[in-house]
């Protein structure tokens, strides 16, 4: 009698395992028809969002024309003002920031473009008063004005505006900051 349980135990055995390894081969095909299924449907989505709001024609929509008219203007202007006038370069500039209680430092290096090189000789008679005035400008800054792209497109506006109120033979075009950390 035991034989006989135990050779009905095997024929058990022997009958659930080919069961068991058909539902797990199921299982995996379902599995990997499933990740099949996400891919394509990721592909076709990154598909439809790469394309066409770039690519559209210009043709279909009247009012990209225009736009597109000012962006080559604007390209053509950039392009323009690639040349750079004569540079007058400046000594390096440190200066206390203004700063709730903590001391806080400003190390920079201009370059001025001028108009013409015809404006250097009164620049070099003017260097202390450009210091002062570039000093005062800086020094009346914290470091939350000047720490953006934009604050220091508006620090160097100031400056160009403020210097060329002090020149009488030309202007100065544009500030470059060469050097510009602030501690």
């Amino acid at each position: 009698m035991a034989e006989e349980k135990k050779e009905e135990n095997k024929e058990e055995t022997s009958e659930t395992a080919p069961a068991k390894e058909g539902g797990n081969k199921l299982l995996m095909i379902v599995i990997i028809i499933l990740l099949l299924l996400l891919l394509v449907i990721g592909g076709l989505v990154a598909y439809f969002l790469l394309s066409s709001d770039n690519t559209s024609n210009p043709s279909q929509n009247p009012a990209d024309n225009g736009k597109s008219k000012q962006v080559e203007q604007k390209q053509k202007k950039d392009s323009a003002d690639l040349t750079i006038g004569p540079i007058y370069p400046m000594d390096p500039f440190i200066v206390n920031l203004m700063s709730d209680g903590a001391r806080r430092f400003l190390k920079c290096t201009l370059n001025l473009e001028m108009d013409s090189p015809n404006l250097q000789p009164e620049l070099d008679k003017k260097v202390p008063l450009l210091r002062d005035l570039i000093i005062r400008i800086l020094s009346s800054k914290t470091v939350a004005e000047i720490s953006t792209s934009k604050g220091k497109e508006k620090l160097k506006a100031e400056i160009v505006r403020n210097i060329n109120e002090k020149l009488e033979s030309g202007e100065i075009k544009h500030v470059y900051l060469v050097n510009f950390v602030i501690q």
